[in-house]
């Protein structure tokens, strides 16, 4: 059984924009698989109506259950998606509070949660801090502790919406080396190819909300007629790897 299965899917905004035109696609459990493409593509989109925060035509499922408002709150267990923007998830008044705030609607005792909440920061580099206000936090932690709200409640699938934008070279190097780590089907919306590179294994090129490729990572970005005509650019890594493997020009 696929983790996910997206099928024939559309949807419009109010103003007539189509953000997905039919889209198709599936992902086997357990992979890492990078959604790229340029701005406008309709990848933080197709996130939103995986968890259902927003709704279209055509099919979703998730671990095999359609996506209905009977399994809404199933389908949400089961995919942890981590917003764009940090300040869109982060709401209590401590880290800790929010981090523990899905995990508690499910019935732990206090001493397991104390658990959830300290294994998730840590995680992602921030233990000791739960006492902290988000608002207080900088753009770096932000994110960690956004992706710790979601390591909270064990999905099985991880939705990461550009997870390294505005990083610090330090902090970004946390990020992949966690995800590389994580052992849960792994959905990426992302402008940052190297990351991609490192930590998926598949990438799937959207543009004007359609699937224009669908591949081996590596495969479709070095691709530079296909990423050129949507708008991206072929990684510097395997641009200058292309340029080492050349042979020599013979002397004059």
């Amino acid at each position: 059984m696929p983790a996910v299965e997206i099928e024939s899917l559309r949807f419009a905004y109010h103003n007539g924009r189509e953000a997905i035109a039919g889209v198709t696609c599936r992902v086997g459990r357990g992979e890492r698989v990078a959604f790229v493409g340029p701005n406008g593509a309709g990848k933080s989109t197709l996130f939103l109506l995986l968890v259902g925060v927003l709704r279209g035509e055509g099919a979703i499922r998730v671990e095999g259950n359609t996506l209905s408002r009977s399994t809404l709150r199933q389908i949400r267990r089961s995919v942890g998606l981590v917003f764009q923007h940090p300040d869109d998830q982060l709401f209590m008044p401590t880290i800790a509070e929010d981090v523990g705030f899905g995990p508690a609607q499910t019935g732990l005792s206090r001493d397991e949660l104390d658990a959830r909440v300290a294994g998730a920061l840590e995680a992602v580099g921030l233990g000791g801090l739960g006492s902290r206000e988000p608002h207080h936090l900088s753009g770096g932690e932000k994110r960690a502790a956004s992706l710790a709200t979601v390591l909270s409640m064990e999905p099985g699938i991880l939705a990461l919406d550009e997870p390294t934008t505005g990083l610090d070279p330090r902090s970004r190097r946390r990020a992949i080396d966690l995800l590389e780590r994580r052992e849960q089907t792994l959905l990426v919306a992302t402008h940052d190819l190297e990351m991609v590179l490192e930590v998926c294994s598949r990438a799937v090129l959207l543009d004007e909300g359609r699937i224009v490729a669908d591949g081996r990572a590596r495969d479709v970005l070095a691709d530079g007629a296909l990423m050129e005509a949507h708008g991206l650019e072929v990684p510097l890594s395997i641009r200058l790897g292309a340029r080492r493997s050349e042979p020599p020009h013979p002397p004059a």
